[in-house]
């Protein structure tokens, strides 16, 4: 991509990572951490990766989504609302009762998901099942899903994933967030999954490891994706939790708790403050 595709690229992840914020403290809960850590990942899917179109968020030949980590729906909901499946003043209304924002993603009540999904491990299997589906229906949709780096200790992941290698779905590609941290601390120390891209070469995958931050990074991996044939993909994203809120990166606190109305207010001004920059250079 040139400068400036990249420079718009970065806006609209800060845009998404503003919008993480609103959500998640105007609900009074939810989770930051691993939505932050997500949100170019979330931007190049939506903006510059997936045959999809707000206007027919249920056309049958779109690519699809599955948040499989759906405990980081602010960050899905935050590029749902920056892409245009619905207004950005939704967010305000995260959680609350009645809501069309819930706390993990709600296919029936959400344009743009895919996929109900939140108990983890249960999302990459839907994610296999479209794939499949796409296969016997002869269709030319891809399908994408997003893992957390503590939901790859769910055995269910690797049932999955032995599916998908056997069946050859190379029109699947996963995606890991690999932020190092999970809700009891360090991922290393309270599951040790790694070594992520061995297991999932060990399960016919095709896997590149990336800086999931960086959008040249992130492009070079969803290319090879899409020229791999006969496996499947895995991207292993490293990522930093709570990226751009200084008080919030790399902080396991910050998995699954709102900002106070001081730290929201510190949150805002950085993030304005990059985005004043980015959109001045």
């Amino acid at each position: 991509m040139n400068a400036e595709e990249r420079r718009q690229l970065e806006i609209t992840a800060v845009k998404v990572r503003q919008g993480i914020i609103e959500g998640v403290f105007h609900a009074k809960s939810g989770h930051p951490g691993g939505s932050l850590s997500s949100a170019e990942l979330f931007t190049y899917l939506y903006f510059k990766e997936m045959h999809i179109d707000p206007k027919n968020p249920k056309d049958p030949d779109r690519d699809r989504f599955v948040l499989s980590k759906g405990h980081c729906a602010p960050g899905l909901y935050a590029v749902l609302a920056q892409r245009g499946y619905f207004k950005e003043e939704e967010l305000q209304k995260l959680r609350h009762i009645g809501a069309m924002l819930q706390g993990h993603p709600d296919m029936k009540g959400t344009p743009g998901v895919d996929m109900s999904s939140g108990s983890l491990g249960q999302g990459i299997s839907a994610a296999v099942g479209m794939a499949m589906a796409g296969k016997l229906d002869g269709k030319d949709y891809r399908v994408y899903a997003l893992l957390g780096d503590g939901e790859s200790e769910e055995g269910q992941v690797w049932e999955a994933s032995m599916f998908a290698g056997h069946k050859k779905l190379d029109n699947l590609c996963v995606i890991v967030d690999f932020n190092g941290l999970q809700i009891d601390g360090p991922v290393s120390q309270v599951g040790g999954p790694e070594p992520l891209d061995k297991k999932f070469e060990a399960f016919g995958f095709e896997v590149t490891t990336i800086d999931g931050n960086d959008f040249d990074e992130i492009e070079a991996a969803f290319q090879k994706a899409r020229a791999c044939k006969g496996k499947p993909f895995a991207i292993i994203a490293k990522t930093v939790k709570g990226k751009d809120v200084s008080f919030m990166e790399n902080q396991v606190g910050w998995h699954g708790k709102a900002p106070n109305a001081e730290e929201y207010e510190i949150a805002k001004k950085e993030l304005k403050a990059k985005l004043e920059v980015l959109e001045h250079a």
